[in-house]
Parts: structure tokens; C-alpha cells; sequence
């Protein structure tokens, strides 16, 4: 895969992880959404391994 590639996921990941952040900020202690958010944020921590590593090494 081509390193601009992975610059536009890394990018992408980048602003799923922002997004569930401020979700788990809005959602006024709501604890299926902040169990949810916790659960994406989970997710978007294995795509970081995956591909926002790879960059930071020089993949």
C-alpha cells in the first residue's frame, strides 16, 4: 500500500478517534453512550496499531 494511502487513513483515524471523544464529553454521564464510545475508542486504538504505527516507523 502507498504511504499516501495510509496518510488518508491515518488521518481518518485521527478524526474517528476526536469524534468519539467528544461524544463520551457530551454525553452528560449517559453510560450506554460512554460505554459505546469506549468500545469505538477500543477499536480505533487497534487501527492505530495497524496503520498509524506503520507510518511513524516509515512504512
Amino acid at each position: 500500500m502507498n504511504r499516501m494511502k495510509l496518510k488518508k487513513m491515518d488521518a481518518r483515524i485521527k478524526k474517528i478517534k476526536k469524534a468519539a471523544l467528544e461524544l463520551k464529553e457530551l454525553s452528560g454521564g449517559i453510560q450506554a453512550v460512554d460505554r459505546n464510545a469506549s468500545r469505538i475508542l477500543a477499536s480505533v486504538k487497534m487501527l492505530e496499531i495497524n496503520i498509524s504505527d506503520i507510518l511513524e516507523l516509515g512504512g
